[in-house]
């Protein structure tokens, strides 16, 4: 019997007509534990963003536009429709899909506040009734199950970190303070990691320790952990400020809040549905998590610690980029593989921030592509070859990407690629006024494109973290005005727009920036804000259209070049030294 059959007859026991199935876990990240690939263990989807849902005579899984080819490669069309997360919303499709009187089921751990109003609201207008389960019906047919992650817990150094987590507390604590809570609810791990100065191994990619925690406004910490998991001196590193409690007894405490009165702070789009419901009597304040701003704007260590990182990183880069070029015995794995020793070399280098996206020709065009030993493309004459990949340091987080051309490039590659990079300039080049927010400069990296009715399916660029997740909120760059969070100091965001054409190839040309103060200019009466690049990867020079760009991009990209050289020089010797100097020669 099929995973959706026994899914089914689970569902018929208990008495539900259909189940909500999310790629999600209680912490509502991009990365989950194996023991939490519920999406992928249902429909065999391995994509980093997902739904399915299951009713008795039909389902449907919904991905974005990252993921329209890969989702078609991964899932039996003969059991699950194929729809877009955006275009054909789920909410939608259950509208359509469920009978009056039905029940749809969910996890209210997997599921936020918001996303459980939005289920709610199309059961509703069905007829139907959601219900919560109090046990995930996919867990109690999925045989052979992981454990979940227990890895050690330790500190992250001062030296990277910046600030002491005391002074994290006191200060986040008086937000809280001055806005008269009592508690919040701290449900996102990269949060924890960053107020407590703590980094572990529970997901690959991302130094994160999978736990609950409430802050109090007096700056004391209740941290819902397994106390065996702290590696020695972690302890210590916390203080006494932070008491160490088992995990189940994080719904308790939530419980004691709601039968005291106090006023708690919840990020409804954050927190998981039940958290809602053990806090059920409590005066909820449902506002954004107190961690997440001062998280996104970096401190003056962080912020040397990451341009220091991107120095070693680009130096990795150009070391492959070297090894490539005119290479004509290669393929992606053995790409991707390669870069990977590279990086490892590099000092306090912990581990790839995501998985590599090594694209060939037609694989390019697959947004989120991962090749795979069936996927699998050697670099050919005549194609382009898109890299997309970053490196976890101590002191700091690196996302880059580069499009190369495996030989002679053809004329309209050119034409696109430099279409792209017009559009990565002017995001490079922005002057914006304090308070501007990042959907409203997106257009910016569209604009050439879109004069040639071209475009890209994603966002432009994600904000970035230091030693923590290559994908942070809440700054971000995109069509969609979900982020009202205006650009602040200190933010790292991507830099990403690109093009994919189906079949054929795919650019993307990346950098990750820093927001920076760039004062108020003569004649002005507003104070402005601009972007510093980090990245220090050349872009291949032989992609380039120069009869395309005008001066001031052609300056933009000689200075780029040249400031890539100059910092990067150092770090290299002989024959890769050498070559970097061809690469980055002015237009």
């Amino acid at each position: 019997m099929s995973v959706i059959e026994r899914l089914r007859a689970e569902l018929a026991r208990r008495g539900l007509d259909g189940f909500v199935v999310p790629r999600a876990d209680e912490f509502q990240g991009e990365y989950v534990a194996p023991s939490a690939q519920r999406l992928g263990f249902l429909t065999g989807f391995t994509g980093s963003a997902g739904m399915a849902v299951v009713l008795g005579g039909r389902a449907a899984i919904f991905v974005d536009g990252r993921y329209t080819l890969q989702v078609r490669h991964e899932v039996d069309e003969a059991c699950f429709e194929i729809l877009h997360l955006t275009d054909e919303p789920p909410p939608r499709w259950l509208d359509q899909s469920l009978a009056a009187g039905q029940t749809l089921g969910f996890d209210p751990w997997l599921h936020t506040a918001d996303q459980a109003e939005t289920l709610r609201t199309a059961c509703v207008r069905a007829g139907a009734d959601l219900v919560a389960c109090s046990d995930n019906p996919l867990d109690a047919v999925w045989d052979g199950r992981p454990p979940p992650p227990s890895g050690p817990v330790v500190p992250h150094a001062l030296e990277h970190a910046g600030r002491s987590a005391a002074d994290k507390r006191a200060d986040v604590a008086a937000t809280l303070a001055a806005d008269r809570l009592d508690a919040a609810v701290l449900t996102d791990p990269a949060s924890l990691a960053w107020l407590l100065n703590i980094r572990g191994s529970d997901l690959a990619f991302v130094p994160l320790v999978l736990a609950f925690a409430i802050l109090h406004a007096d700056g004391g910490v209740q941290l819902f952990l397994d106390a065996g998991r702290l590696a020695d001196g972690t302890a210590a590193h916390l203080g006494a400020g932070v008491a160490i409690l088992p995990p189940e007894d994080f719904t308790i405490a939530l419980a004691a809040l709601a039968r005291a009165g106090k006023r708690v702070r919840v990020d409804q789009g954050q927190a998981p549905q039940a958290v809602l419901t053990a806090l059920a009597g409590a005066a909820i304040d449902r506002g954004p998590d107190p961690c997440a701003l001062p998280r996104a704007c970096k401190n003056t260590a962080e912020l040397a610690g990451c341009r220091a990182a991107h120095r070693r990183d680009g130096a990795a880069l150009v070391r492959f980029l070297r090894w490539l070029d005119g290479r004509r015995d290669i393929d992606e794995l053995t790409a991707a593989r390669h870069l990977e020793e590279l990086r490892r070399q590099g000092e306090l280098y912990r581990g790839p921030s995501f998985p590599t996206i090594a694209g060939a020709g037609p694989n390019g065009a697959i947004v989120h592509y991962h090749a795979t030993a069936d996927s699998n493309r050697r670099l050919e004459d005549g194609q382009l070859f898109l890299l997309d990949s970053g490196g976890q340091y101590l002191d700091g987080t690196t996302d880059v990407t580069r499009t190369v051309a495996i030989g002679r490039p053809g004329d309209e590659e050119r034409r696109r690629f430099t279409l792209v990079l017009k559009g990565h300039i002017a995001l490079a080049r922005a002057l914006f006024p304090v308070g501007t927010t990042g959907p409203q400069l997106d257009v910016l990296a569209r604009q050439a494109l879109w004069r040639h009715g071209l475009d890209y399916d994603h966002g432009t660029g994600h904000g970035v973290g230091a030693y923590l997740s290559v994908h942070e909120g809440p700054q971000r760059i995109g069509k969609q005005g979900q982020s009202a969070v205006p650009l602040k100091p200190g933010m790292i965001l991507s830099d990403e727009p690109g093009y994919y054409k189906a079949g054929a190839y795919g650019i993307r040309i990346e950098n990750l920036v820093v927001v920076s103060e760039r004062g108020t200019p003569d004649g002005g009466d507003k104070s402005l804000l601009g972007f510093e690049t980090l990245t220090l990867v050349p872009i291949d020079r032989a992609l380039v259209d120069a009869a395309l760009l005008d001066q001031e991009e052609r300056d933009w990209l000689n200075a780029y070049h040249a400031r890539v050289m100059a910092e990067l020089s150092p770090l290299l010797s002989g024959p890769d030294r050498a070559w970097l100097a061809r690469a980055t020669y002015p237009l």
